[in-house]
């Protein structure tokens, strides 16, 4: 900020206007002459463009004598020059006032300027402190205000959980309810599927009879047209004998190869799928259908079923529940008086399906009831014989090929076709499956009774070798399977099963594998984040909800299991 202050009139007399200078009229006459010399020499320069040589240019007019100044025009003329030193050496003492006067005044502005940024600092000080007051009492009320929130929270949260548990036991009554009617209306489809069955058989029968005859009159007819056909036959005989022998050589290398894969426990995922369909045709076409045709078998095995099932239902996480129920099991298959063989296998398929749809009802609900299921699987699996095949068997039958894990092809292991309903019923649909979340849930409940078999084999392995589908190994290589079938990993139930996989024994496999273990969750991560390697970016899953949120679950669980101690 620049001050000044008023310049005032100068009182001095010395400031006034004075002339100096020559008189006027001498110095015009000095101008004229001087200008009428000019103008000649430029005249005479310019006539010089008119002759050959500068020689020939006429010279310039002599000047004109100016006449001599007077003594008094020479005095005057020197007064005037010391007038005009005088007043160049001339010292103002106004001047010398002013510049003083401007000094000071600078000064005082200058002083002034200090004092007013001095006070106008101090008033911001004492500004922002009362604000400061002002925002420490604003912040306090506010975190009161917040506490007492918190307090409503809480309590509103003791509320809800009293709530949730009256909800729980009402909901735990009516699903006991719901088993036992499940019960009751599954007998009821047994009789009627089984008095529908006996007049199939009925029809059947007169059908076999006709065709009997009928195929008997053909085989005449054939008889004869293969005699005919035997001279021809036997001429190709040497050529159908050499490729049967190079047919039977490569049968007998492949049938080495497979007993070396079984006695080191090794099978593919193809052969794990045929050998539970096959096992289940055999089922099916043998014991069920003869304890079915034989009353007295069927009455045997019916009681048995009938005792078997609520045996099921009273399971409890007591180990001595679980080994009261496992006894009692023991005598129901095995009574003093043996059953017959069939009556025996027909006993060992319910009590699978049993401990299945045990699993469907109430896993679904709370994933902790499936934990004395799987300790009395394990101690069947051990104590009862032939029980482990008809297990695996029934798996594979009520959750499809995710046991193995393995895509269902078109064709049956037997070679037949299969239709779009067989082929829906082989990947483990039911019709009580209104919904996939209905289909996703049964699936997760019945494949975490599998993973609790594993797991209890991870943890506390039995005297008793297991079945090569229930050991140690079978744990690495169901994940292993499912990262190499990228059809498999895309479709929603994948995230949702190796969430349960995850969740039983992740973290005994990291005990156990070590940095493998690592390396193979670091690899399905990346299939949650960044895409199955091959896909062009799909991730775990796919694309549809269920997909989506199982898919979040398996990322959770892998950064749990990695950050673990």
């Amino acid at each position: 900020m620049r001050f000044s202050a008023p310049r005032s009139t100068s009182p001095s007399p010395e400031r006034r206007k004075l002339k100096y200078g020559v008189p006027s009229d001498e110095l015009e006459d000095s101008e004229s002459s001087q200008s009428d010399a000019e103008s000649a020499h430029s005249s005479a320069s310019s006539d010089s463009i008119w002759y050959k040589s500068e020689s020939e240019v006429p010279p310039p007019p002599p000047r004109p004598s100016r006449p001599k100044r007077s003594t008094a025009e020479q005095y005057y003329i020197e007064d005037t020059i010391a007038s005009i030193r005088l007043r160049v050496n001339h010292h103002d003492p106004y001047e010398e006032w002013e510049k003083e006067i401007k000094q000071e005044s600078f000064r005082l502005a200058r002083t002034e300027q200090s004092l007013s940024k001095v006070e106008r600092h101090k008033k911001q000080s004492q500004a922002h402190k009362a604000e400061a007051n002002k925002r420490s009492v604003v912040q306090e009320k506010q975190m009161q205000a917040i506490q007492d929130h918190l307090a409503a929270l809480n309590i509103r949260r003791q509320v809800g959980e009293k709530a949730m548990v009256e909800a729980w036991k009402e909901r735990n009554k009516k699903l006991w309810d719901g088993i036992e009617a499940v019960i009751k209306s599954e007998e009821e489809k047994v009789r009627i599927k089984l008095e529908a069955e006996r007049k199939k058989r009925e029809e059947e029968e007169r059908k076999r009879q006709e065709e009997e005859e009928r195929r008997r009159q053909e085989e005449e007819k054939k008889r004869k047209e293969e005699e005919e056909r035997m001279r021809q036959e036997q001429e190709e005989a040497e050529a159908k004998r050499r490729r049967e022998e190079a047919e039977r050589i490569r049968r007998e290398r492949e049938q080495a190869e497979a007993k070396l894969r079984e006695t080191l426990g090794i099978t593919t995922a193809t052969q794990d799928w045929c050998s539970a369909r096959d096992m289940l045709r055999l089922l099916k076409a043998g014991p069920m259908v003869t304890v079915k045709a034989n009353q007295n078998l069927k009455s045997i095995w019916s009681a048995g079923r009938r005792a078997i099932i609520p045996k099921i239902g009273q399971l409890t996480e007591d180990p001595q529940n679980i080994l009261r129920i496992y006894e009692e099991i023991v005598v129901i298959l095995r009574p003093k008086t043996p059953h017959h063989q069939t009556v025996y296998f027909a006993l060992l398929s319910n009590l699978a399906k049993a401990i299945f749809m045990q699993a469907e009802i109430e896993v679904t609900a709370e994933k902790r009831s499936a934990i004395p299921l799987a300790q009395l699987a394990v101690r069947l699996l051990v104590g009862i014989e032939g029980f482990a095949k008809i297990f695996w068997t029934k798996l594979c039958q009520r959750a499809g090929g995710w046991p193995v894990p393995f895509t269902i092809p078109s064709a049956d292991s037997d070679g037949s076709t299969f239709t779009a309903e067989q082929r829906k019923k082989a990947m483990g649909y039911r019709e009580e499956d209104t919904s996939v979340g209905d289909y996703l849930a049964r699936i997760s409940g019945i494949m975490r009774i599998y993973f609790l078999i594993m797991g209890h084999n991870l943890t506390q392995p039995t005297e008793e070798p297991l079945h090569l589908a229930y050991r140690q190994s079978r744990y690495w290589t169901y994940f292993a399977r499912m990262l190499m079938d990228h059809q498999l990993m895309e479709d929603p139930v994948a995230p949702n099963v190796l969430h349960v996989a995850l969740d039983v024994g992740g973290l005994e496999a990291r005990d156990i594998w070590g940095q493998q273990w690592i390396k193979l969750l670091e690899r399905l991560y990346e299939c949650t984040t960044t895409g199955i390697p091959g896909t062009n970016g799909r991730l775990l899953g796919g694309s549809s909800p269920e997909g989506t949120s199982a898919r979040v679950r398996v990322q959770i669980e892998i950064e749990r299991i990695l950050s673990a101690p």
